[in-house]
């Protein structure tokens, strides 16, 4: 039988292909019969074909393809592992040849098969030996690829896989494993221990899909491997990264995944954003704010307010709605519920804070490319199923969004540069701080654009009032229609639900990017009775009724651990010197919730406390004051007055007017060693005013009125008494970092031996 043209496979894939020339080609041919020739000629093209369409194709060829269509969905550019090796000239032409070459031989195939199943046979083993050879080959190179270049070891590898070398989070920190113990997130047995042992095994994987792939691609110009739980469909961001770190393109590897492409389809990502909601103390798992990520696909990139071409994604506690609040606080915080990722139409999920929650938003465009965006939602997709534990204050819906934007932007260590503790608007201006932020918008929540109607109506009012010489002012009922939800059913939401209407109001002093730092410390002088002391105290969070109130929400009022320390001098009249240094108070948590009667807002006014604290026993005479453990509950009423703010882009303000005034029923039980019986409970009233002098002045006067009870009296203590005190504050903000602060207050029981301290603080922001 005459020979077919020689054909040298390479030992790699970057191998030419020699052919013999057409001269030599044309005289063999001419003396053999065309029956006679034909099965030599299938067989040896079909091993041509087999052994070149196995090598990778040069970038440079696929242009016109699956590849260069930038029409096409994210998800199907997703499925194509793109990979670029040089080749000569001539394997280029050889291939194209080829291509010709099989498109004219396909006719005679068909044609002539049943006098040729013997050569077929022969041909297809031997282009499945060389397939297979040619994969082995392949996976060799990448293998040598992957050693020189330590890839198992790169930062993106090994966050893709959830080993987090960054992360704060007390309960993983210096551990070499990655945080998901969930074996189908790997395909080595040890890849949760070892990212080498994870990466080869994702080759091995890949290089046997690419093998079946190439070899049903070549026998069935219409087969593709419909498997939704291969490699590459169940992990697609690792497949693309790893192919793009070998440089390794094939245009004609074509891996059917119809629920990664359906879901790909449907959100059509075309840009991401952080959505911000605004701290919500009246529900206290929100009273930190909350982030998520807004998926725009190209209509609503292109317009804000087509907000129901968008989805939200958002990183929540998969918590037990059995549970009571203390043991469903006590489970968030300690990783025993896991996480829940929600992917929701943008709609509903906006619907929930701007109207059923009414919280301001604040979103903020991602500078990121399209591949990036791409990648991101590939990482979502494999890991979005995955139960890992949610922490509340390390590995929470904000540490999420930047563990996302780590995997792209592998230099950027963003979860490196927070401490323990991952606040919502901390993470904001880490990015804005890190230039990944492109835009800011704000979005007004139901109650801001019912109190903007308010202030317009009420300015009305007062110009109508002008120009008729009179006094006149809005009735109870039309100030009740106006703020009322039932009556007044205005939202920055169509009635519809699924636009944005045009803002028409001015935005709120509550941008995150705008306010102080969380952490406080302060050092002060002050004198309590007749000694003196110097004064030492440090906040982790996070906002008082007198720190500077721009970027929070008015009258936002929340603390947590706050610890203080005094360091007394010698001088003591009496003879009973305090000790040098005292635990002045330690704050768990407190906070305020005020929600003015009289504005938009619908929410009530309460307050809370769980600290360590000191107090003057007033049972006793010349009571001294004790270290006590405290906890306080408070609900009444508050009053917002005065002018709300003006723009002077002319838009309506949404801000209440700047001052405050409540009156709070309080309950408290305290016990320590010191007091008599060693605890106390009380019950009385708590009130106060809080008014803005001006942008960096601002003064609090309170009377707490409380009546304490110890149990049965003796002869030396008091079992019930009053004990009222009085307190002042006052600050000035230096700076957006630095604040000076006055605090006075004076016991008016006369059975205790320091009525009167006065302090003057230092507070510096960080």
């Amino acid at each position: 039988m005459p020979k077919a043209p020689n054909v040298i496979v390479s030992a790699y894939p970057q191998a030419n292909f020699k052919v013999a020339e057409d001269s030599f080609a044309r005289s063999r041919w001419a003396r053999i019969s065309k029956r006679a020739r034909l099965p030599a000629t299938i067989a040896g093209l079909l091993l041509t074909v087999q052994s070149q369409a196995f090598l990778p194709t040069p970038e440079s060829v696929v242009t016109t393809g699956a590849l260069a269509d930038e029409t096409q969905p994210l998800a199907t550019k997703a499925k194509i592992i793109d990979v670029n090796p040089a080749l000569t000239a001539a394997s280029k032409v050889t291939n194209q040849g080829t291509k010709q070459v099989a498109k004219q031989v396909a006719k005679q195939v068909t044609n002539e098969a049943p006098n040729n199943s013997n050569a077929t046979a022969a041909s297809s083993k031997a282009s499945t030996s060389a397939v297979a050879n040619n994969a082995e080959q392949l996976l060799m190179t990448w293998r040598q690829q992957v050693q020189a270049d330590n890839l198992a070891q790169h930062t993106t590898w090994r966050r893709l896989l959830y080993f987090i070398d960054d992360n704060k989070s007390i309960f993983t920190k210096n551990t070499n494993n990655s945080m998901i113990d969930n074996p189908k997130f790997f395909l080595s047995a040890t890849g949760q221990q070892d990212s080498a042992a994870e990466l080869d095994a994702t080759l091995v994987a890949l290089a046997q899909e690419f093998t079946r792939a190439r070899s049903t691609a070549n026998t069935s110009s219409n087969a593709h491997i419909a498997a939704n739980d291969s490699v590459l469909c169940r992990f697609p961001a690792r497949v693309k990264w790893l192919t793009d770190s070998l440089n390794f393109h094939d245009a004609q590897l074509q891996i059917d995944c119809p629920k990664l492409d359906a879901w790909m389809t449907e959100l059509a990502p075309a840009q991401l954003s952080v959505m911000f909601a605004e701290e919500y103390l009246d529900n206290p798992i929100s009273g930190f704010g909350h982030t998520l990520m807004r998926i725009d696909s190209a209509a609503s990139a292109a317009d804000f307010n087509q907000i129901h071409h968008a989805y939200a994604l958002n990183d929540t506690v998969d918590g037990d709605s059995s549970d009571n609040f203390i043991l469903y606080a006590i489970k968030s915080a300690t990783g025993r519920y896991n996480n829940l990722i929600e992917i929701d139409p943008y709609p509903k999920k906006l619907a929930e804070y701007l109207k059923t929650d009414e919280r301001d938003s604040w979103t903020y465009q991602l500078n990121l490319t399209p591949d990036e965006v791409q990648q991101i939602m590939l990482h979502v997709w494999e890991t979005k199923d995955l139960a890992l534990p949610y922490y509340f204050a390390t590995d929470n819906c904000a540490s999420e969004i930047l563990r996302l934007i780590d995997v792209v932007r592998p230099d950027e260590h963003l979860l490196s540069q927070l401490p323990y503790a991952v606040i919502p608007s901390d993470v904001v201006n880490l990015l804005q701080k890190n230039q990944l932020l492109a835009s800011s918008r704000f979005t007004p929540s139901d109650s801001s654009v019912r109190q903007a109607q308010l202030n317009q109506a009420k300015q009305q009012a007062k110009l109508t009032s002008k120009d008729q010489l009179g006094y006149h002012q809005l009735s109870n009922s039309e100030i009740e229609a106006i703020k009322s939800v039932d009556s007044n059913p205005a939202s920055s939401m169509a009635t519809d639900g699924q636009t944005l209407l045009p803002l028409a109001i001015a935005a709120s002093d509550n941008n995150p990017l705008d306010r102080h730092s969380l952490q406080r410390g302060h050092i002060g002088i002050g004198n309590r009775g007749d000694n003196s002391y110097i004064d030492v105290g440090l906040r982790a969070g996070f906002h008082d009724t007198l720190d500077r109130p721009t970027g929070f929400h008015q009258f936002f009022d929340l603390e947590g651990l706050e610890a203080t320390l005094r360091f007394y001098d010698n001088h003591n009249d009496k003879g009973e010197q305090p000790r040098k240094v005292e635990l002045q108070n330690f704050t768990l948590i407190r906070g305020r919730s005020f929600n003015p009667v009289n504005t938009a807002q619908k929410g009530k006014t309460w307050g809370a406390s769980v600290e360590a604290t000191r107090v003057n026993d007033g049972s006793r005479r010349d009571g001294t004051d004790h270290l006590v453990a405290s906890t306080t509950l408070e609900y009444g009423k508050s009053w917002a007055f005065g002018t709300p703010a003006t723009e002077s882009s002319g838009l309506i303000s949404a801000e209440m007017p700047p001052q405050l005034c409540y009156a709070l029923a309080t309950g408290a039980v305290q016990g320590g060693r010191g007091i008599s019986k060693g605890y106390r409970v009380g019950a009385g009233v708590n009130a106060g005013c809080v008014y803005q002098i001006n942008n960096q002045l601002r003064a609090q006067a309170e009377l707490q009125l409380p009546y304490w009870y110890h149990g049965s009296s003796d002869e030396d203590a008091q079992g019930s008494y009053w004990q009222p005190i009085t307190t002042l504050g006052l600050q000035y903000d230096i700076d957006k970092k630095q604040a000076l602060r006055i605090n006075a207050s004076y016991d008016w029981q006369d059975r205790v031996d320091a009525n009167d301290d006065i302090k003057l603080a230092y507070m510096r922001y960080f």
